[in-house]
């Protein structure tokens, strides 16, 4: 069972006692450093246990296993029961409540008092319960416990006080709805027949009053026996005997004919004159075969007889499918005059009722909607149309219409973004709709006085991308993209993907999004990202896209002479990835004839193409094949809109993307990253020959530094090995782990290449390292205070963020920089140079590059955030909307607007610094930048392990809030009682 754990002591300090790590990286072991605090640090908390609390929001989504349905035609309010107790009442979009019987038992049948506000819910516990509608929440007002029989069905006619019940027995009960108690009339199956008839008739499965008279009730039996029962003479008019079980049975609106569908699949029309027989009896889907003999028919589960007064009645049944057809899918069946349309259903049906006009049975019915209830949908169907279409459902019946493979919650939204989500969304509605109103209608919907803008952004297995509006009761679609537009449909043989991902190759991994630019990136499946711009006008554009090669390749060896003293810097002007919009796939030169190689999974459309309003895609990154190996999937991802900057990580290492000037500025591999403040021993499994760790990265603006690197510039760094003597041994370790190189690769359309190569592990096709192999890699070394890992342990980036903060201990102000945590625990800061004025920002080389800053936590790093020195939390900087494809207005020119959240901009001096807290799969700590000094450190769980962690503002003031595996919510808070 799910706990949830309120709010704990603080970010305290581990117990005395252990050891005491370097001011750069804290210790390992979780004890804070003894850094002195700054009298500057005076964090308010104000959170208490009392400030959280679980309580029940809402639930969104199909219900689960539905079993039955109910339309009060006044009220236009539709109930759905479910197999686990719960009723769903639905009105027009934004009405939507849930119920749940304490019982849990399933609901078998729904009645509402019609325009009276209540409901009647009949459970497999054999109880009735009678529901107020009327109040904001429903609740039972009246339970009624059947402990000898077993209910089957339930019939409440309009404006009447009685509700029938039948019984598995055969016996119709009466309870008055008012007191909610049984009246002691009783229908007794062996009076409702013959005295003389000792067959029982079987459970009553139909109960109606008789449109004539509403003091006429028609039983039917399962058997095939029916009886109209006079209820004041308390004796039985006629009794219908049939040999084939009834399921269902329907009125005609003048009292004088019903009809019922049979278990062979057939339909009889009985006439109350003359109850000898059937006067009609039809196979609707059964043909006479050669030999003369109808076809076997599968049972009419339910049939309903409607009658319009233009038109010919309509007969809407489900079922009578002849069984010679497997595979069929589940139909109903509308038949209108001679006219017989078969709709068939992507998954069985649970029940079907027309809506009528009127609520009373013994009028002209005049049916314009069916409402049919699918196991995992929910469909309405227009009948006033000769083609049957169905209604767009407003409802989000099915979230998992693809299933989703990622989500993402945003909180105080701009407040424009949602109606100008829902205008473009509108607009993109589905042809073939019914152009009607959703004729669910009732109910009345206001927003509250709390309510603020929450927006849940859904990605898919079919690679679209699904925005939500949360911030009222009811969860409802704003807009839908498909990211599967981007690319080439795969050409017949090409298969790319097929090696990588065997179905779904556009599946969405995880979204990234700046509301207030209204940037969006989506990373796929196949190791791919687009970006995406939004406009309100459409436009004809062609998609960038760029290639990076981040992968392992065959090593090269490569001799400490080749590289000495050289920087690690290259030339920008030699390989910076231009943009392209299309490379031909070819192998490259070294490969074996066949192996992809430097190609990657998708292919971009290297068209103009015309994009609607909305968002509209702008840049594609993709991951490139080497040497017949995938890329690695990606694992982590953030956009800066103030910035222009995108970064990305894997297993193999970590990107980083100008979007504005469509150039790769950073790609290097994760060990690279480090440089010489590499925390960690790595040690190669195989006792092979002194081998050099090679990086190389992209890096513009340094060309002034460094003229003559035109060439590619190889730096190597002595790696830490073991060697043997042994060359058996060293033959035998090769067998056992044969070596590729880990290359850090960017391609594009000019064939520029530039290449690394660095000793590294086998391939592996899973991009995260899991926990256990986490523990199991970190070890302590015992002849030295620095922690040893295998070489072959892939470290794979787990998160990013881009912020105001100091990249260096000497930073006397906060500038760009992109903080990397790692599965290993690992934290690395990267500072960048970014040109301010918006001509040279589009124009002048950004600069970025590894300051050797490195922060070590225990487990997988998940979160970042920053506090100024009074607690608050630091948003990020970024660059206000601006619509690019609006028309031009000499009056307001488009320039960027940026909006800075730096550390100093609510204290009176700047230079103080800002905290800094990190979260891990099992710790949390607290920083003082730019000292990098730790000053608090909680180990959150032993037990267990963090999934999610945010910093989240909470009755104005922050905490940490974290979700464990197993099944924990806790949240932390700043405890400056507690300070070291």
């Amino acid at each position: 069972m799910k706990k949830f754990r309120k709010v704990l002591d603080g970010l305290t300090t581990s117990s005395p006692g252990g050891t005491i790590g370097s001011p750069s990286c804290g210790s390992a072991a979780g004890t804070p450093t003894a850094a002195p605090t700054p009298k500057e640090i005076d964090v308010q908390e104000t959170l208490v246990s009392e400030n959280f609390q679980l309580c029940k929001t809402v639930r969104h989504g199909f219900p689960y296993q539905p079993t039955t349905l109910a339309f009060d035609p006044v009220q236009k309010i539709l109930a759905i029961g479910s197999r686990t107790g719960g009723v769903r009442i639905l009105g027009r979009p934004g009405v939507d409540c849930y119920c749940q019987h304490e019982s849990g038992a399933a609901v078998l049948q729904l009645q509402f008092l019609i325009n009276e506000g209540a409901l009647v819910t009949a459970c497999a516990d054999d109880t009735l319960h009678l529901w107020n509608l009327r109040q904001r929440r429903p609740a039972i007002l009246h339970s009624l416990k059947f402990n000898r029989e077993r209910i089957t069905f339930c019939h409440l006619p309009f404006q009447s006080k009685w509700l029938y019940v039948g019984t598995e027995r055969g016996n119709t009960h009466i309870v008055n709805i008012e007191s909610f108690i049984l009246s002691g009339y009783v229908i007794m199956w062996n009076k409702a027949i013959e005295l003389s008839t000792k067959t029982h008739p079987g459970p009553v499965v139909h109960l109606s009053d008789s449109p004539k008279d509403e003091g006429k009730l028609l039983i039917g039996f399962e058997s095939g026996t029916i009886v109209q029962w006079d209820l004041r003479g308390k004796k039985a008019d006629f009794r219908i005997y049939y040999d084939e079980a009834i399921h269902s049975v329907s009125w005609h609106h003048e009292g004088k004919q019903f009809m019922c569908s049979h278990s062979d699949g057939s339909l009889t029309l009985w006439n109350l004159r003359n109850t000898a027989k059937p006067f009609q009896i039809t196979f609707p889907h059964g043909k006479i075969q050669k030999d003369g003999r109808k076809e076997s028919c599968k049972p009419i589960l339910k049939v309903e007889y409607k009658t319009s007064r233009n038109s010919e009645p309509f007969v809407i049944f489900s079922g009578g499918l002849s069984y010679d057809k497997a595979g069929r899918r589940p139909t109903l069946t509308i038949m209108h005059g001679k006219a017989i349309t078969v709709l068939e259903m992507d998954h069985p049906i649970v029940e079907f009722m027309a809506l009528c006009e009127t609520p009373y049975n013994n009028e002209v019915q005049e049916p314009y909607a069916v409402v049919v209830l699918l196991e995992k949908d929910f469909i309405v169907v227009d009948l006033t149309q000769s083609n049957f279409p169905i209604f767009e459902n407003p409802y989000p019946m099915d979230i998992h219409e693809s299933p989703v493979t990622c989500t993402a919650y945003f909180a105080d939204c701009p407040p424009d973004i949602i109606p100008i989500l829902y205008s473009i969304g509108a607009k993109h509605k589905k042809t073939g709709y019914s152009q009607k109103e959703w004729p669910i209608s009732g109910g009345t919907w206001t927003l509250g006085s709390q309510t603020y803008p929450e927006i849940i952004i859904t990605g898919h297995a079919d690679g679209s991308i699904k925005f939500w509006d949360a911030s009222a009761i009811t969860l409802q679609m704003l807009y839908k993209l498909k990211t599967s537009k981007v690319f080439e449909k795969p050409k017949p043989g090409e298969g790319r993907t097929a090696e990588l991902v065997e179905e779904d190759p556009y599946a969405v991994q995880m979204v990234c999004w700046c509301p207030q630019s209204r940037i969006f990136c989506v990373v796929g499946i196949s190791a791919h990202i687009i970006l995406y711009r939004f406009s309100k006008y459409d436009s004809n554009t062609q998609i960038v896209s760029l290639e990076v090669r981040l992968q392992c390749e065959s090593e090269d060896v490569i001799s400490p002479s080749e590289t000495e003293n050289n920087p690690c810097f290259s030339d920008p002007s030699s390989h910076s990835p231009q943009p392209q919009h299309q490379h031909p796939a070819s192998p490259s030169s070294g490969t074996p004839e066949g192996v992809k190689d430097s190609i990657p999974c998708l292919r971009v459309k290297d068209r103009v193409t015309r994009m609607p309003p909305g968002y509209q895609a702008e840049l594609v990154v993709q991951l490139l094949w080497v040497d017949g190996e995938p890329p690695q999937q990606i694992t982590s991802l953030d956009i800066n809109s103030a910035y222009g900057l995108l970064a990305f990580g894997n297993c193999n290492g970590l990107a980083v993307v100008d979007y504005l000037q469509k150039t790769i500025l950073l790609c290097m591999s994760t060990l690279d990253l480090y440089g010489a403040t590499d925390p960690y021993q790595r040690l190669t499994r195989s006792p092979r020959r002194n081998r050099q760790s090679t990086s190389e990265f992209c890096m513009r603006g340094l060309s002034n530094f460094y003229s003559d690197s035109k060439k590619r510039i190889r730096t190597s760094y002595q790696s830490l090995t073991e060697l043997s003597d042994n060359q058996q041994s060293v033959d035998m370790e090769r067998s056992k782990s044969p070596t590729s190189g880990n290359a850090s690769h960017t391609h594009t359309h000019t064939h520029t290449h530039t290449h690394t190569h660095t000793p590294a592990t086998p391939l592996s096709t899973s991009p995260v390292c899991k926990c256990h192999l986490r523990e199991n890699s970190f070890s302590r070394s015992r002849s030295s205070s620095v922690s040893s890992i295998d070489r072959d342990t892939k470290e794979a980036v787990t998160t990013l963020q881009f912020g105001e903060s100091y990249g260096r201990k000497s930073d006397a102000l906060p500038t760009p920089c992109l903080w990397v945590g790692t599965s290993l625990g690992v934290v690395l800061l990267i500072p960048m140079s970014i040109p301010t004025e918006e001509e040279e920002r589009l124009e002048e080389p950004v600069t970025i590059g590894p300051s050797g800053a490195v922060l070590m936590l225990k487990g997988s790093v998940l979160r970042f955030a920053f506090l100024d020195c009074m607690g608050a939390l630091i948003h990020n900087p970024y660059e206000v909307w601006r619509d690019f494809n609006a028309p031009e207005d000499p009056d307001r020119p488009r320039k960027r607007k940026l909006v800075n959240f730096s550390p100093s901009s609510s204290q009176d001096a700047s230079g103080e610094g800002h905290l800094a807290v990190v979260c891990s799969e099992r710790q949390a700590k607290v920083f003082l930048m730019p000292s990098q000094s730790c000053l608090f450190v909680h180990n959150i769980t032993e037990s267990s392990f963090v999934l999610r962690a945010d910093v989240v503002s909470v009755c104005n003031s922050v905490c940490l809030a974290c979700f464990c595996a197993n099944g924990h919510v806790m949240t932390l808070r700043y405890d400056h009682a507690n300070h070291n």
